[in-house]
């Protein structure tokens, strides 16, 4: 395999030195007490008033200790990630090693999947109760299921929507619907859907970070973002899919702001186009906003501006259109949300709890380097007035932009529980922070990770 002259892309070390390496594993173990805390209160909780509507809290799972064909498949993905990943990723040419990546994410989500076997773990996840493909009969006259969609919501009227229809707008459910059309109807294609677009979110990560920062820092991040916990989840939900869409609306902004690209409109709009996509998948990832708005902040450019809000307005206004009202659906969202489950799961504990669903998602080598990145933000915030700074602390603000969305959906009590699937959105652009610990340590911290996800899917039968 051809490889690349170190002197095309490498600009000098990151300024993450081995000093540090202490508090570094001591982040890692504010994790672990985090997690471990999660845990125990909340069996009691649970055990002791039953509303936290998780068997094994904080995660949606079940105790359940198995083996499957991707018990033979995963371990050696990740060690070949472990052993090889840090050196090709230094080495590959650039193309390459997107290509690289994006087959290695690939056969991480999908091997981590198949520990649950190919029924369980892929073509049956979306045929559950509260999933998609149940409806897709009542979608035959898509133009008469969007103009009524609103009057489904709520739980009362006949025909009230599955829970994750009626959570999502009728994009998501209309991606399945349009599948089905062209013949690649049931669970295993929609499994597949997701497993396939989600594992291109690495590769649209990737292209930002260096657009965004330099090609040093990207591949530095390469390894990290490939072999990251939350690909338990990528493969078996549709958060995935919508993980992906939204990736790429930033990363289409970024090549558009820093003109990296050779068509900067096209890909202004393209980005556009995706934003507005994402937000007829999701409500909460309207929040993608804030990770877009940290790209033109970094670019110091507002040029691809109208383009970009041009793209966002084509499917905003097709939906709407089409008789489907999203403010008004976002609204009846709140009310059947604290008709269920939402209404009963205490605030309290998972205003907190949440976070240590996600720091199981992200894994300990993405807490480290969030501890880095929490070191620099104050010295990365102040170089935005010069517009002197460095490709880490660059990347320290674009993890930040990330984590304030995060911890605005977190805030905002409309994400209770459930979290290692519904933030993955956000959990994808926290993963580089990685790129931030010392070059000495790179498999040490991997191993960390695979071992974090090969234990969750091992040990625990997730809910998604």
């Amino acid at each position: 395999m051809k490889t690349v002259d170190r002197t095309e892309h490498v600009t000098g070390p990151l300024p993450a030195q081995r000093s540090g390496h202490r508090r570094d594993l001591a982040a890692a173990g504010v994790g672990v007490v985090l997690v471990a805390a999660a845990v125990l209160i909340g069996r009691a909780v649970e055990n002791a008033d039953h509303t936290l509507y998780v068997r094994w809290p904080p995660l949606l799972a079940t105790w359940y200790p198995h083996l499957g064909p991707g018990t033979w498949a995963a371990p050696t993905v990740a060690v070949a990630v472990i052993a090889h990943g840090p050196v090709l990723a230094d080495r590959l040419r650039r193309r390459a090693l997107l290509l690289s990546c994006y087959a290695a994410s690939l056969a991480w989500v999908f091997s981590l999947a198949m520990i649950d076997g190919w029924d369980r773990g892929i073509a049956l996840r979306l045929t559950t109760k509260h999933e998609y493909l149940r409806v897709i009969g009542r979608f035959d006259d898509i133009g008469a299921a969007l103009h009524g969609f609103n009057d489904h919501i709520l739980v009362g009227p006949p025909g009230n929507w599955p829970a994750h229809v009626a959570g999502h707008p009728p994009g998501a459910t209309l991606t399945f619907v349009l599948l089905d059309r062209i013949g690649l109807g049931g669970g295993a294609w929609a499994g597949v859907w997701c497993v396939v677009t989600g594992a291109s979110a690495a590769v649209a990560v990737l292209i930002a970070v260096r657009a965004l920062t330099d090609e040093h820092t990207a591949r530095r991040a390469a390894p990290f973002v490939v072999l990251a916990p939350v690909a338990v989840w990528a493969g078996t939900s549709a958060d995935g899919y919508f993980t992906a869409v939204a990736a790429w609306s930033v990363t289409l902004l970024a090549l558009a702001a820093t003109r990296t690209v050779r068509s900067p409109g096209a890909a202004a709009l393209g980005a556009g186009l995706l934003f507005g996509l994402t937000c007829y998948l999701s409500y909460g990832l309207t929040l993608i906003a804030l990770p877009l708005l940290a790209v033109l902040v970094l670019s110091r450019t507002a040029r691809p501006l109208p383009l970009f809000v041009l793209g966002a307005l084509v499917v905003p206004v097709a939906f709407t259109l089409a008789g489907f009202n999203w403010w008004e659906a976002y609204h009846l969202l709140v009310e059947r949300y604290y008709q269920g489950a939402g209404g009963l799961r205490p605030y309290s504990y998972w205003v907190w709890a949440n976070l240590a669903c996600a720091a199981i998602a992200v894994g300990p080598a993405t807490l480290a380097g969030l501890r880095r990145t929490a070191a620099a933000a104050p010295r990365a915030v102040r170089t935005l007035r010069t517009g002197t700074t460095t490709a880490p602390l660059r990347l320290t603000l674009l993890v930040l932009a990330a984590f304030l969305a995060l911890s605005a959906a977190d805030l905002s009590g409309m994400s209770k529980a459930e979290t290692e699937r519904i933030w993955q959105p956000f959990l994808l652009w926290l993963l580089p922070a990685a790129a931030l610990l010392p070059a000495p340590r790179p498999r040490g911290w991997l191993t960390a990770q695979a071992a974090v996800a090969l234990a969750v899917n091992h040990l625990l039968w997730t809910g998604w």
